[in-house]
């Protein structure tokens, strides 16, 4: 099984636990469970419904995260990509704990407010 999993940084080594605050997407292409390739992408100004549209368009089917809003969520499923809240720390532990089917999303979604955004996660 293939499989294109995001994970929103600001330094490359962790997760941004908010994903719209982000200044990159880690993208690690795996097969059979195993990392194949990985990229980083830059994303569009944060806008809504621009990131769902973005990352569709890039073959995403997994975003691993801490948070994000109702609404956004609702705009990934519709691009069948899959969304695991709750996620803290380090890619790799996080990439290592999904790929053996021990990470479960375990975070809600966003309902507080940003200053210049609400959020619903």
């Amino acid at each position: 099984m293939e499989l294109r999993i995001v994970f929103p940084t600001n330094d490359r080594l962790n997760i941004e636990e908010h994903f719209g605050h982000c200044t990159e997407f880690k993208v690690l292409n795996t097969k059979d469970g195993e990392v194949v390739s990985e990229e980083f992408l830059t994303p569009p100004p944060h806008a809504p419904g621009v990131l769902p549209k973005f990352l569709g368009e890039h073959k995403v089917t997994t975003i691993i995260t801490g948070g994000m809003g109702a609404m956004a969520i609702k705009l990934f499923k519709a691009q069948d990509i899959d969304v695991i809240l709750g996620a803290k720390g380090t890619i790799l532990d996080n990439l290592k704990t999904f790929l053996e089917g021990e990470l479960a999303s375990n975070g809600t979604s966003c309902s507080h407010t940003h200053g210049d955004h609400q959020c619903n996660n």
